[in-house]
């Protein structure tokens, strides 16, 4: 079975657009007293960063430093085709971009390796917005039991008035043979339950 190539029309522009940037840069790099191997490790330097800068975006989109070293080697690759296309002359480039272009080694090189070593943002789970899940209910609380209701202190009796009860107890003993029951002594004195109930516990009556 024959596999048939089919040229992509992005890829081919790529390597037409970083062929162009790769030359613009090292042109501007051996105008800048940069020759030899050198002019052609330029290019190499700035195309790696802003490849690393790239991937390290597509791992950790919100990470500021990748955006700084990509829109550095960005501009880098830009500033020397802008450079290149006759708005400089090349036969005499000024003393700044010279000190650009020498000391863009140390910075490369310092981006690459915070690059390399800075830790990369934590994974967050996917979260489902379709699944609901319904909520534990919580446990109801115990009901409370009621306490028993204290029993009211028994009423204090005068002892004049305990003496009066037991002399009328004692004279409806012995007219009928047989104690006083306590609602009669209740209805003969004419006083509140409690304070009759109180003083036929005292005279044990019934």
């Amino acid at each position: 079975m024959k596999s048939t190539l089919r040229p992509d029309a992005v890829l081919i522009q790529a390597v037409i657009a970083g062929a162009l940037s790769f030359a613009h840069l090292h042109d501007l790099a051996e105008a800048a007293r940069q020759t030899g191997w050198k002019a052609w490790a330029y290019p190499i330097s700035v195309d790696l960063l802003l490849v690393a800068a790239w991937r390290r975006l597509r791992t950790a989109r919100r990470d500021r430093s990748a955006w700084t070293w990509f829109t550095i080697a960005l501009f880098a690759s830009l500033g020397a085709n802008i450079a290149t296309a006759g708005l400089l002359d090349l036969e005499h480039v000024p003393a700044w971009l010279r000190i650009l272009v020498a000391g863009w080694p140390a910075l490369a090189f310092l981006g690459g390796t915070l690059l390399v070593h800075s830790p990369t943002e934590p994974v967050v789970p996917e979260v489902d917005v379709h699944r609901t899940d319904e909520p534990t209910p919580a446990p109801e609380p115990l009901p409370e039991l009621a306490a028993a209701p204290e029993a009211p202190p028994a009423p204090t009796v005068p002892a004049a008035l305990l003496d009066h009860a037991r002399k009328i107890a004692d004279a409806h003993q012995a007219s009928t043979g047989s104690p006083m029951p306590a609602d009669a002594l209740s209805a003969r004195l004419q006083l509140p339950a409690p304070m009759a109930t109180a003083i036929a516990a005292q005279l044990q009556l019934t």
